[in-house]
């Protein structure tokens, strides 16, 4: 899902000013519409505070100085050099070296290859994009089922709506199907056409329940055709001197959970943190550290988190529940005690 849980890179504060803490909650229904399951966090609850993926993005943009970001400038390749170094090639015909190359450039990484053949897989499920602006207004019947916070919807055929309440009244999510990644060509479904598309909802959501079927096909905007992608995990490389990965290109994983982004804020704290403080001669043992200490936070999640997408469109004569999500809670905040103790740990 596009939205980011954010403790951390100085946010949270801003955060709490400018967005309010939405999204927590969230219904299991089956294609009928019945509620299967629910949970309303406490008020109180601050275990996963939650913010639009735009909102995040524009916060931490603006906590740059000008020029930081250097937009337009999509990397083609990486080359070693020896000793560490690496020449940088990007699509308009420029060229950089570094002495510390750090892929932070998602599923399609061009930095992984110099440190892992690895490559996204496809999941077995396609989905739609689908967004619905003015919900509460002109959706009243899809704004109930979302209710404050996601719905969770299948028919225990290999087909799901998962759909989250963002802000400003708008709701975005997946409308999924287990499929190759080229079923459009098979159906003869032209991608952008969004009539055609609709007609093809209709089809493979026919069974669904009036309520459920028409908020599929009342999309406000074009249907945005992509997969499930998820590298092996868990995922790990022999270091390679003057070169690391974060986040996606790290370890690509379903979004079952919302680990992704939570984790790509992290493993960019820890490893500036690495750089900052590590004398020159020791930093690309620091930077090994850092791709320890991420390989051994990140595998069991990623490899949870793609499980259960599996197991979610996976068809079956028993319905998969979500797990307790009040215990969800409290393992984040024991996780998030845990880490803070260990940062504020002088020996670290």
């Amino acid at each position: 899902m596009r939205r980011a849980y954010s403790r951390s890179a100085g946010v949270v504060s801003t955060r709490r000013r400018k967005s309010p803490n939405r999204g927590s909650a969230w219904t299991r229904r089956d294609h009928h519409g019945t509620v299967l399951a629910e949970f309303t966090p406490a008020p109180d609850d601050s275990a996963a505070p939650e913010i639009d993926r735009g909102r995040l993005r524009r916060l931490l943009l603006e906590s740059l100085r000008p020029g930081t970001v250097r937009w337009g400038r999509r990397l083609v390749r990486t080359a070693p050099l020896g000793g560490g170094a690496h020449r940088l090639e990007f699509a308009d015909g420029t060229f950089a070296e570094a002495d510390l190359v750090i892929g932070a450039d998602g599923a399609w990484s061009k930095v992984r290859p110099a440190v892992s053949d690895a490559e996204p897989q496809h999941l077995g499920v396609c989905y739609l994009d689908a967004r619905f602006d003015e919900v509460d207004s002109r959706h009243p019947e899809l704004a109930r089922l979302v209710g404050a916070g996601h719905l969770f919807a299948n028919d225990n055929d290999g087909r799901g709506v998962i759909l989250q309440r963002n802000s400003d009244g708008v709701v975005r999510g997946y409308l999924a199907f287990r499929a190759a990644p080229d079923w459009h060509r098979t159906a003869a479904v032209d991608l952008t056409d969004r009539d055609g598309l609709r007609a093809h909802l209709a089809s493979e959501f026919a069974h669904w329940a009036a309520p459920l079927r028409e908020a599929i096909m009342r999309g406000d905007g074009d249907y945005l055709p992509r997969s499930f992608q998820a590298l092996p995990a868990p995922l790990s490389w022999e270091h390679a001197p003057g070169v690391t990965l974060l986040g996606d290109a790290a370890h690509l994983m379903a979004p079952f959970g919302g680990h992704g982004a939570n984790l790509a804020m992290l493993d960019g704290a820890e490893l500036a943190h690495a750089v900052a403080t590590a004398p020159a001669a020791a930093l690309d043992r620091a930077v090994a550290g850092y791709e320890s200490a991420m390989f051994a936070r990140s595998g069991e999640l990623a490899m949870r988190s793609n499980e259960a997408l599996v197991r979610f469109f996976t068809p079956t004569d028993t319905p998969h529940l979500p797990p307790d999500h009040a215990q969800e809670h409290r393992d984040y905040l024991a996780r998030e005690s845990a880490y803070r103790r260990e940062r504020s740990n002088p020996g670290r």
